[in-house]
């Protein structure tokens, strides 16, 4: 009994509490990411691209360790293996995106 004790104390002691505001649960939308690197972080840009616009905006900037940047990579891969197997293959397209001509911008007339 005292053993069950301390680790439910150890386990206890381990747990963080995560506080989400209402404004971040929203999120952002981006379609695109670069991504750079020092020897010391990995930076990663989310960005929304639209098309008809000249500019793209970073709407998230994200600096981690690169032991957090590995683990991440681990994270993202095993739950697109979850997702794949609920709901099929994700397909890759290597061509452009293809959005209609007056998306996001004005149409011109001659």
């Amino acid at each position: 009994m005292a053993e069950e004790n301390k680790e439910e104390k150890s386990h206890k002691r381990n747990q963080i509490s995560i506080e989400l505001s209402e404004e971040m649960a929203e999120g952002e939308y981006a379609n695109l990411a670069t991504i750079a690197h020092s020897n010391s972080e990995f930076v990663i840009d989310f960005i929304r691209l639209m098309p008809g616009t000249p500019k793209a905006k970073v709407k998230a900037r994200i600096i981690v360790t690169p032991e957090h940047a590995k683990r991440l990579l681990f994270a993202l891969k095993d739950n697109i293996e979850k997702f794949e197997e609920a709901f099929g293959q994700i397909k890759q397209n290597t061509d452009t995106p293809k959005f209609p001509i007056n998306f996001g911008g004005t149409i011109g007339e001659a």
